[in-house]
């Protein structure tokens, strides 16, 4: 890093392209992570917690506009202040797939949770439902070893496509939504969470090994 001083809009774009190397590398071991954990579970009890990961990495224009709205446009340190840079999108079959997945993934002793909002039990008043972690994974270079943060999102299926409908009704339309138009979404909200429950007890009533698994809470994230 550049230290403290400010810096050019020349210099502010380079380091992020730098740092846009970094964050991609870090992306690829939490994917690796999360796919891994898939499949022992997998192949221990016949089930596959994970129905797909998605991932991005923010622009530079994106990591720029970010930065002037807090204040830190030409100061490199405000860099370090953003945790949403990298981030992975876990779309999880079952409701309880949630929590096994974070469990597993933040037990790893190179994995250091630092911020974590599970909107599944404290839903947000749109009916918005996730649960949300920021994690820093080590990554390794030349120079030393450099501890980068990740933004996770895991969801159901079911959750997920509220989510991008949600985002599609409200905040891409033109016409700005009524207070009973979103009314009526966290309706749709509430009901695929009750559709959640049900489906995850169907699931268990017919997989009687991944019913019996069996994870320590110690660290649950709730």
């Amino acid at each position: 890093m550049m230290g403290d001083k400010m810096i050019t809009n020349n210099e502010l774009e380079q380091e992020i392209s730098n740092l846009l190397q970094q964050y991609t590398a870090a992306i690829k071991i939490v994917e690796t992570k999360l796919e891994l954990i898939d499949a022992e579970l997998k192949y221990k009890y016949q089930h596959s917690p994970i129905h797909g990961i998605q991932s991005r990495i923010k622009s530079i224009s994106s990591i720029k506009e970010k930065l002037q709205r807090k204040g830190y446009l030409y100061n490199i340190n405000g860099i370090k202040k953003l945790n949403d840079i990298a981030g992975i999108r876990v779309i999880c079959n079952y409701i309880n797939d949630i929590q096994y997945i974070a469990q597993l993934l933040v037990l790893q002793d190179d994995v250091n949770l630092i911020k974590h909002n599970n909107y599944i039990q404290y839903p947000k008043t749109s009916g918005y439902r996730i649960l949300h972690l920021i994690i820093t994974v080590p990554i390794y270079q030349n120079d030393g070893k450099v501890l980068l943060p990740v933004e996770i999102q895991i969801r159901t299926i079911a959750m997920d496509c509220w989510a991008s409908l949600e985002h599609e009704l409200c905040y891409k339309n033109k016409n700005q939504a009524s207070d009973e138009i979103k009314q009526r979404l966290r309706l749709c909200s509430d009901m695929m969470a009750e559709t959640d429950q049900e489906l995850q007890k169907i699931y268990l009533e017919l997989n009687q090994s991944w019913n019996n698994y069996n994870v320590s809470r110690e660290t649950l994230i709730k």
